[in-house]
Protein backbone atom coordinates (compact mmCIF):
# COMPACT_ATOMS: atom_id res chain seq x y z
CA UNK A 1 0.00 0.00 0.00
CA UNK A 2 2.85 1.99 -0.14
CA UNK A 3 2.00 3.19 -3.81
CA UNK A 4 -0.89 5.17 -3.14
CA UNK A 5 -1.85 8.13 -2.64
CA UNK A 6 -2.04 9.74 0.23
CA UNK A 7 -5.34 12.46 1.59
CA UNK A 8 -4.25 14.57 4.56
CA UNK A 9 -7.26 16.18 6.13
CA UNK A 10 -5.85 19.67 7.57
CA UNK A 11 -7.47 20.16 11.18
CA UNK A 12 -11.30 18.82 9.81
CA UNK A 13 -14.08 19.66 11.73
CA UNK A 14 -16.88 17.83 10.54
CA UNK A 15 -16.97 14.33 12.23
CA UNK A 16 -19.46 13.11 9.56
CA UNK A 17 -17.15 14.39 6.87
CA UNK A 18 -13.62 12.85 8.42
CA UNK A 19 -16.10 9.26 8.84
CA UNK A 20 -16.89 9.22 5.40
CA UNK A 21 -13.46 10.02 3.83
CA UNK A 22 -12.20 7.19 5.96
CA UNK A 23 -14.72 4.70 4.65
CA UNK A 24 -13.43 5.84 1.13
CA UNK A 25 -9.52 5.54 1.95
CA UNK A 26 -10.82 1.81 3.13
CA UNK A 27 -12.38 0.77 0.47
CA UNK A 28 -9.85 1.96 -2.21
CA UNK A 29 -7.12 1.35 0.08
CA UNK A 30 -5.33 4.71 0.26
CA UNK A 31 -3.62 5.96 3.58
CA UNK A 32 -5.60 9.27 5.03
CA UNK A 33 -3.26 11.55 7.16
CA UNK A 34 -5.05 13.47 9.45
CA UNK A 35 -3.28 16.60 10.85
CA UNK A 36 -4.50 18.00 14.21
CA UNK A 37 -6.24 19.76 15.92
CA UNK A 38 -9.34 18.41 14.59
CA UNK A 39 -12.90 19.97 15.53
CA UNK A 40 -14.09 17.09 17.53
CA UNK A 41 -12.82 14.04 19.32
CA UNK A 42 -12.80 10.61 17.53
CA UNK A 43 -15.09 9.13 20.25
CA UNK A 44 -17.96 11.92 19.08
CA UNK A 45 -20.93 9.12 18.33
CA UNK A 46 -21.16 11.17 15.06
CA UNK A 47 -18.38 10.13 13.48
CA UNK A 48 -18.11 6.42 15.12
CA UNK A 49 -21.99 6.40 13.15
CA UNK A 50 -19.92 6.85 10.03
CA UNK A 51 -17.29 5.39 10.44
CA UNK A 52 -18.71 1.92 11.56
CA UNK A 53 -15.87 -0.88 11.34
CA UNK A 54 -14.10 0.99 8.41
CA UNK A 55 -11.22 2.43 10.65
CA UNK A 56 -8.05 0.51 10.20
CA UNK A 57 -5.42 2.76 12.45
CA UNK A 58 -2.49 1.37 10.85
CA UNK A 59 -3.96 3.23 7.75
CA UNK A 60 -4.74 6.23 9.14
CA UNK A 61 -1.32 8.43 10.67
CA UNK A 62 -2.24 12.06 12.84
CA UNK A 63 0.24 14.80 13.12
CA UNK A 64 0.20 16.99 16.27
CA UNK A 65 0.40 19.66 13.55
CA UNK A 66 0.97 21.20 10.44
CA UNK A 67 4.88 21.89 11.04
CA UNK A 68 5.16 17.84 12.17
CA UNK A 69 3.46 16.95 8.86
CA UNK A 70 5.59 18.91 6.32
CA UNK A 71 9.21 17.93 7.90
CA UNK A 72 7.90 14.16 6.99
CA UNK A 73 7.41 15.36 3.20
CA UNK A 74 10.34 16.77 2.99
CA UNK A 75 11.17 15.24 -0.39
CA UNK A 76 7.44 14.14 -1.28
CA UNK A 77 4.95 16.29 -3.14
CA UNK A 78 1.90 18.15 -1.54
CA UNK A 79 -0.70 18.85 -3.86
CA UNK A 80 -3.15 21.24 -1.98
CA UNK A 81 -7.16 21.08 -3.41
CA UNK A 82 -8.47 24.66 -2.46
CA UNK A 83 -11.45 26.64 -4.29
CA UNK A 84 -8.58 29.51 -4.52
CA UNK A 85 -6.41 27.55 -7.59
CA UNK A 86 -6.65 28.56 -11.09
CA UNK A 87 -5.63 25.00 -11.95
CA UNK A 88 -7.79 22.43 -12.47
CA UNK A 89 -7.21 18.80 -11.48
CA UNK A 90 -7.98 17.44 -14.99
CA UNK A 91 -4.75 19.55 -16.24
CA UNK A 92 -2.97 18.30 -13.20
CA UNK A 93 -0.39 14.71 -13.95
CA UNK A 94 -0.82 13.01 -10.31
CA UNK A 95 1.97 10.80 -9.07
CA UNK A 96 1.42 7.84 -7.61
CA UNK A 97 3.10 8.83 -4.01
CA UNK A 98 1.22 11.99 -4.04
CA UNK A 99 -0.06 13.56 -1.15
CA UNK A 100 -3.32 15.18 -1.54
CA UNK A 101 -4.45 17.92 1.02
CA UNK A 102 -7.49 19.31 1.29
CA UNK A 103 -8.10 22.34 4.01
CA UNK A 104 -10.65 22.80 6.92
CA UNK A 105 -14.37 22.98 6.40
CA UNK A 106 -15.09 25.44 7.90
CA UNK A 107 -11.87 27.90 6.52
CA UNK A 108 -9.84 25.57 4.36
CA UNK A 109 -6.18 26.28 5.13
CA UNK A 110 -4.26 29.54 6.30
CA UNK A 111 -2.60 31.94 3.43
CA UNK A 112 0.83 30.89 5.00
CA UNK A 113 0.14 27.20 3.68
CA UNK A 114 -1.15 27.96 0.89
CA UNK A 115 2.64 29.59 0.28
CA UNK A 116 4.39 26.63 1.22
CA UNK A 117 2.90 24.60 -1.77
CA UNK A 118 3.34 24.75 -5.18
CA UNK A 119 0.62 22.47 -6.63
CA UNK A 120 -2.64 24.01 -5.81
CA UNK A 121 -5.70 22.69 -7.84
CA UNK A 122 -9.35 23.40 -7.81
CA UNK A 123 -12.45 21.08 -9.01
CA UNK A 124 -14.23 23.43 -11.76
CA UNK A 125 -17.97 24.43 -10.73
CA UNK A 126 -20.69 26.60 -11.62
CA UNK A 127 -20.34 30.30 -11.21
CA UNK A 128 -21.84 31.36 -7.83
CA UNK A 129 -21.56 28.19 -6.32
CA UNK A 130 -18.78 28.04 -3.33
CA UNK A 131 -17.72 24.66 -3.13
CA UNK A 132 -18.63 20.54 -2.94
CA UNK A 133 -18.52 18.85 0.61
CA UNK A 134 -14.79 17.86 1.43
CA UNK A 135 -15.95 14.01 1.59
CA UNK A 136 -17.14 14.22 -2.11
CA UNK A 137 -13.92 16.39 -3.13
CA UNK A 138 -11.47 13.59 -1.66
CA UNK A 139 -13.51 11.17 -3.96
CA UNK A 140 -13.47 13.07 -6.85
CA UNK A 141 -9.62 13.56 -6.65
CA UNK A 142 -9.13 10.04 -5.34
CA UNK A 143 -10.36 8.65 -8.39
CA UNK A 144 -8.60 10.99 -10.60
CA UNK A 145 -5.72 9.86 -9.14
CA UNK A 146 -6.12 6.38 -9.40
CA UNK A 147 -7.37 6.40 -12.94
CA UNK A 148 -4.10 8.10 -14.05
CA UNK A 149 -2.07 5.68 -12.29
CA UNK A 150 -3.46 2.90 -13.23
CA UNK A 151 -4.46 1.41 -9.86
CA UNK A 152 -7.54 -0.48 -10.69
Amino acid sequence: MNNRPKIALYQPDIPQNTAAIIRTCSCLGAKLEIIEPCGFLLSDKRFKRVVMDYMDSNEIKIYENFNHFFKSKKNQRIILMTTKASISYTKFKFKINDTILFGRESAGVPDKIHKLINNRLKIPMKKKKRSLNVSSSVAIILAESFRQNKIF
